[in-house]
């Protein structure tokens, strides 16, 4: 076998049809096309979901519910969860929470109130739950709120 001998599947390549070259050749005169109408014509296009006159489909769906363009999506974690992780007197920062694999990266964070501190950590976060920043205080910490 060599380059002078290779050769497509047999089916896989057929000749292109050549339309409007006269009747003997099956597709003279219309070309193919049928009488009239718009895909009879040069230069038609289907408009994008177009369904030859059917209602498409994205408009015989029913639209449901609202979706809120501003929402701000935080990745959450738990102070019994710092408590386990962290020794006192740690600062915590969204990169040592990406770092220690707690969070995904790229996000805000929110810190939330699960479990109890025992030790006195400095978090900072985008968000604290009210008692989530209320019993890290009461455990000598301090929370600071990124902008």
């Amino acid at each position: 076998m060599d380059l002078s001998n290779l050769k497509p599947p047999a089916g896989a390549a057929r000749v292109r049809k050549r339309v409007g070259r006269g009747q003997g050749s099956g597709n003279g005169k219309t070309a193919g096309r049928g009488h009239k109408g718009a895909q009879s014509r040069s230069g038609f296009k289907f408009k994008r979901g177009f369904e030859g006159g059917q209602m498409p489909l994205h408009r015989r769906v029913p639209k449901r519910g609202f979706h809120n363009p501003f929402r701000v999506e935080y990745q959450v974690v738990n102070i019994d969860t710092l408590t386990e992780v962290f020794d006192a007197g740690t600062v915590i920062t969204p990169d040592l929470l990406v770092e220690r694999r707690l969070v995904a990266g790229g996000g805000k964070i929110k810190v939330l109130a699960r479990g109890d501190v025992s030790k006195a950590l400095t978090v900072r976060a985008h968000k604290f739950s009210g008692k989530a920043a209320e019993k890290i205080a009461a455990a000598g910490g301090s929370t600071e709120v990124l902008a």
